[in-house]
């Protein structure tokens, strides 16, 4: 795996993806969600902090953003993650890397909220929010690898990511590497060369990169 870039903490949290480290995440069916043990103490979520930062490519750029999480529970014992929950809202998409009307667009275009296109990316209208259960946690080779079923558009596929978990005073947070799935699996199949013939270079890529970063409060 390569090295990871570092960056500032505002570049991690506005523009994550970046880096050169990605780990390239292949998607399983879905799994048995973990249970924490009755001992376990249970953080909330800050959700004014916590968010999945997100890189969509195609040939001709690319585009980065940001969507905040609704809700969410981690149960930790003894300083090590045992289970979570996370409600993903997918009406919080945001661009990032665009302004004015082009941001708008792009927005709308994302969130399914124009007419005829609702269905190209997440239609938030008919799909407001997504999960995310996890379903293990291990460690290997100095990371914390981070399994659970995603849930997006009422499909869900097991992923794993790898992340730093470090905990101060009585907040826990938890930042992933640069990793990336294929949105294919999870039926957004807008501009797949992989799904329509004969796009030619007017295709986006299958692959979304995405970075976690997770902040919660006991």
């Amino acid at each position: 795996m390569k090295k990871i870039i570092k960056t500032s903490a505002l570049a991690i949290l506005l523009i994550a993806g970046i880096s050169s480290c990605k780990e390239n995440v292949k998607a399983e069916g879905e799994k048995e969600v973990a249970q924490a043990e009755t001992t376990a103490v249970n953080y909330k979520v800050d959700t004014t902090k916590s968010m999945v930062s997100w890189v969509g490519k195609k040939p001709t750029g690319s585009h980065m953003g940001t969507i905040s999480l609704q809700e969410g529970t981690v149960s930790v014992m003894d300083k090590n993650v045992q289970a979570g929950t996370f409600v993903i809202d997918m009406k919080s998409i945001v661009a990032t890397d665009v302004e004015g009307g082009m941001k708008d667009n792009l927005e709308a275009h994302l969130k399914g909220t124009v007419e005829g296109k609702e269905g190209d990316f997440f239609n938030v209208n008919k799909y407001p929010s997504g999960n995310f259960k996890i379903t293990k946690v291990a460690s290997e080779n100095g990371k914390v690898m981070v399994s659970g079923n995603l849930t997006l558009k009422e499909k869900t596929q097991n992923v794993t990511f790898p992340a730093a978990v470090k905990f101060k005073g009585n907040v826990m947070m938890l930042t992933s590497d640069s990793f990336t799935i294929d949105r294919t699996q999870w039926g957004i199949n807008y501009g797949s060369k992989s799904i329509f013939d004969n796009l030619g270079d007017k295709f986006i890529n299958d692959e979304i990169e995405l970075t976690v970063t997770l902040y919660a409060t006991m």
